[in-house]
């Protein structure tokens, strides 16, 4: 029976890391060879059946040498997505972890009334959102910036979610131990709360980098300047006759999200789980 399992298991990681093998085999192909194997999907009208290899036949560089050297606009992407990642998460950390502490360890009046509704928020799409969006960051002059993508993101209600329950499950008994060592409650939040809820932490930072890495919707919504794109907007700008190329951009885009799943997986595990939890 175990054998059985772990075949179908195989078979299935097999099926999930197809398309990642099929971007890597893509993009060492030469262009001549790309055109041979998905001439019937990039010529209109042309009849037959795409085929594929699983090793290319003369493989070559040469589309990853025209994205890191001949294409300058691809810099200026994967630094807009680099300032886009980096300030939502940023943000969302310095506003998040205080408010998540504050859900998980302090009464209030309309407390579990606030919870609910920030979970009815992480709920929403971002299509619902869209409009108020829009005209917020319209009257505030926002639009069409950086800080347009960030600004939204940074009070993100999904990281606080996922922060609380690690907050939560942190025993009282410690934080009374550092309150008769003398500490405040300002001091208890950095000795005590995040080091112990730093799997939350982590488990967000992984998820947020997942997300705002790839954001797409927003930056169409919100950025009418070109120069402002993130690198998830790059790629639908390829020709169709830039297939090799078009294969090197995503293997590229898909590199940094890899290493950060790879890094944070453990930790992500820990949160998914504490998500699964009732108190």
């Amino acid at each position: 029976m175990k054998k059985i399992t772990c075949f179908f298991l195989v078979l299935l990681a097999l099926v999930f890391i197809f398309p990642v093998l099929f971007l890597v085999v893509g993009s060492l192909m030469g262009k001549n060879e790309l055109t041979d194997l998905l001439f019937p999907v990039l010529q209109e009208g042309a009849k037959g059946y795409a085929s594929w290899k699983l090793f290319p036949e003369y493989p070559t560089l040469k589309h990853y040498v025209e994205v890191l050297l001949d294409s300058p606009e691809f810099f200026v992407m994967f630094w807009n997505s680099v300032k886009i990642t980096v300030g939502a998460l940023a943000g969302g950390l310095l506003v998040g972890m205080p408010a998540a502490w504050g859900f998980a360890k302090f009464d209030f009046p309309g407390k579990n009334i606030l919870f609910t509704l920030y979970i009815a928020l992480m709920m929403m799409p971002f299509q619902v959102m869209l409009l108020g969006n829009y005209l917020v960051l319209d009257k505030i002059g926002l639009l069409d910036s950086l800080l347009g993508i960030i600004f939204p993101a940074v009070f993100s209600t999904f990281p606080i979610f996922i922060m609380y329950r690690f907050f939560k499950g942190i025993p009282l008994a410690f934080l009374e131990a550092a309150r008769l060592d003398g500490a405040g409650e300002l001091k208890l939040f950095f000795i005590v709360a995040i080091p112990l809820g730093s799997p939350g932490v982590i488990s967000a930072i992984v998820l947020g980098f997942l997300e705002y890495w790839n954001l797409i919707e927003q930056p169409m919504a919100f950025l009418k300047t070109k120069s402002l794109w993130p690198l998830s907007l790059y790629l639908p700008q390829i020709d169709i006759s830039q297939t090799g190329k078009a294969f090197a951009v995503s293997v590229l885009v898909l590199i940094p999200a890899v290493i950060v799943f790879l890094a944070g997986q453990d930790y992500l595990e820990q949160g998914i789980i504490s998500t699964a939890i009732k108190e």
